[in-house]
């Protein structure tokens, strides 16, 4: 027997589905279930679709053995969307500041913003430091921020003053009662200098900040080209290998791969790969139809391209080996001559490679007509590479002495767990069988592999005009700087020399972030009346959904960015301007509704899928109308 709350939710729902049918609603031929249900029941479990998957497989149904699979890779997403630890926080969650706190001067310049945390950096290696890329990972209470890339910003205590510091916030997610997120930005320093940095947060109307950059990255997806003054760097369509490098000189080098590669489109950077048993075939990245898997990060500091999976065989999908997987990635910077390469193999079962290169770049043509090396001790040199350097290389490259354009790697970090010391080779040969310039580095020092072993690296890639007198110097202390970078700690608010109660000039508020806020508090009110029809009983606006990435207001102009929450779903206008509504009476459009508020004379709508939406966007009313909480 139904209790009463029952049986009067039935009899609403039996009137809305009368309803729906009448107006030929979609609905009507639907089975709608009552609120409250968890996500869990609406959708199947990882090992449900295992289960499933072995069930096709053994019947030789492979239709439905590829449907389970792309299915399988949706629940992985999502599980490590809502499940993956984030990294550790440089400070704890607790360890804040009111803003008030540090005293009126402050307290002024950050008007808006309600709390704090003080960050230490320290520079130990002696040397002075310019532009020099710092990530970091900060935790904060949920309840004290909405959105970590709206509202976080850098400030730094240098002088006796408060400057803001750009910074750059990614991959925000929400784990129990945290927000969490990376935070990247660019530091100078004084040899052996320690400075003071506070993180403001905590201003539900900051905006997603604009900093001046002469980073540029166009296009979609991970085939994209990224420039700033010093280089463009143009990155395969189908691979997203490094196909291109221009330097952004008055001749305008082009560093290219010529000829028909291996039948694969070719560029400048081969790695990573691996020959397998027998020397049977190579095993490569550079073969990817297109990435197994990728992330993109873009923004005014750094565009980060992240492609992993397992190399293709020449003939895939004949072999389809799951046995090392790589995981490649690119970090671009505003306003430096020199680019990050982070990369990893990870062998998931036991494995036999004849040969594994992890570091392989191919330059056609005579661009180039000297060598440049370095050994553990960072001096640069130039020539051949002796007999006593040449399996213990970290850094080489190339130069020509009459045009001083150059080119050179430097390893930073070269090693491996679960295999004996790495073979550090890689000896430049500046006149390789008619391409041209070329390196390439085989650290395997065993064929067998076992299962769990990983080898990693994270190098750095500069391109300056070079002389051996004014260009040497300026290679071996970037490699020093980044051999021993700056150091982020927490700060201690005791210490001598407290951020507390310093003079300050101006503001730390853009137009819109602090002071009269009323009309932009109704825009954010009048944009809960706009609902996501599509979800029929769960009564969703696009706040809580966490659609509405930024809201502008200038004048009586407001300007909204919001994305939508996936690519098969690309037409942002059906929130902005409407469309069939099975909620006629309940929702209304996003320019209709905010074109209603007081002092709104235009609405001007961006879409953007930077960064992509996922359920971590969700406001906690959201995640309880979704059945996630």
């Amino acid at each position: 027997m139904l209790n009463p709350p029952m049986v009067s939710r039935c009899a609403v729902w039996v009137v809305l589905v009368c309803v729906f049918w009448s107006k030929g609603g979609l609905l009507a031929q639907t089975s709608v279930a009552p609120a409250g249900i968890p996500a869990a029941a609406r959708s199947d479990s990882f090992e449900t679709k295992m289960k499933l998957l072995q069930e096709a497989w053994d019947r030789k149904d492979f239709d439905l053995v590829r449907s389970l699979t792309h299915s399988l890779r949706d629940t992985a997403v999502q599980t490590q969307t809502e499940e993956q630890a984030p990294p550790k926080s440089v400070i704890e969650t607790s360890h804040w500041r009111t803003v008030e706190s540090y005293g009126p001067s402050i307290a002024k310049w950050a008007r808006g913003w309600k709390y704090a945390k003080e960050l230490q950096v320290q520079e130990s290696a002696g040397d002075a430091r310019v532009s020099e890329p710092i990530e970091m990972t900060l935790s904060f209470p949920a309840d004290q921020v909405e959105s970590l890339a709206r509202e976080i910003r850098l400030a730094r205590y240098v002088d006796g003053t408060l400057t803001e510091l750009p910074c750059q916030v990614f991959h925000e997610v929400r784990r129990d009662h945290e927000r969490v997120g990376s935070i990247l930005f660019l530091c100078d320093s004084r040899p052996k200098e320690q400075q003071r940095l506070l993180v403001f947060y905590g201003n539900p109307h900051a905006e997603l900040p604009e900093y001046p950059s002469d980073l540029k990255t166009e296009g979609e997806g991970f085939g994209l080209d990224i420039s700033n003054a010093f280089f463009k760097a143009s990155l395969s369509r189908q691979t997203g290998q490094l196909e291109r490098l221009t330097l952004q000189r008055e001749h305008g080098l082009e560093m290219f791969s010529g000829g028909k590669g291996h039948g694969e489109p070719p560029g400048i950077d081969w790695a990573h790969d691996y020959v397998d048993a027998g020397n049977f075939q190579k095993m490569r990245i550079s073969l990817w139809e297109k990435c197994p898997d990728y992330e993109v990060i873009r923004g005014p500091l750094c565009t980060i391209v992240r492609r992993w999976g397992f190399p293709y065989s020449p003939v895939h999908p004949v072999y389809t080996p799951s046995r090392l997987k790589i995981d490649v990635e690119y970090r671009f910077y505003t306003g430096l001559p020199w680019f990050h390469k982070f990369g990893s193999m990870k062998a998931i079962q036991d494995l036999e490679a004849e040969a594994l290169r992890d570091d392989e770049w191919v330059f056609s043509g005579q661009s180039f007509n000297h060598s440049l090396w370095m050994g553990r001790d960072g001096k640069l040199k130039t020539g051949d590479v002796d007999a006593e350097h040449q399996t213990d290389l970290w850094g080489v490259g190339f130069y020509h002495d009459v045009s001083r354009d150059s080119f050179m790697a430097l390893f930073l970090e070269h090693q491996a767990t679960g295999l004996p010391e790495l073979k550090h080779t890689g000896v430049p040969l500046p006149f390789y069988r008619w391409h041209g310039a070329v390196w390439s580095r085989y650290p395997l020092p065993v064929k067998r592999v076992p299962k769990g072993a990983e080898l990693r690296q994270k190098n750095a890639y500069v391109s300056i005009p070079f002389t051996l007198k004014d260009g040497a110097p300026v290679i071996e202390q970037l490699r020093r700087c980044l051999m021993t970078p700056l150091s982020v700690s927490e700060g201690s608010t005791t210490d001598k020399g407290s951020v507390d109660h310093v003079p300050t000039s101006g503001q730390l508020a853009r137009t819109g972030e602090a002071g009269d806020l009323t009309l932009k508090t109704a825009i954010w009110s009048a944009l809960r009346d706009c609902k996501d029809a599509q979800l029929y009983t769960a009564d969703i606006n696009v706040v809580e959904l966490g659609l509405v990435n930024d809201v502008r207001v200038r004048g009586d102009v407001v300007t909204l960015v919001m994305s939508m929450p996936h690519r098969g779903r690309p037409v942002l206008g059906y929130f902005v301007d409407g469309s069939i509504s099975v909620h006629p009476t309940l929702s209304v459009p996003v320019r209709e509704r905010v074109m209603k508020v007081p002092g709104v004379r235009q609405v001007v709508v961006e879409q953007t899928w930077e960064p992509g939406w996922n359920s971590n966007r969700l406001t906690p009313e959201g995640r309880k109308k979704l059945g996630l909480d």
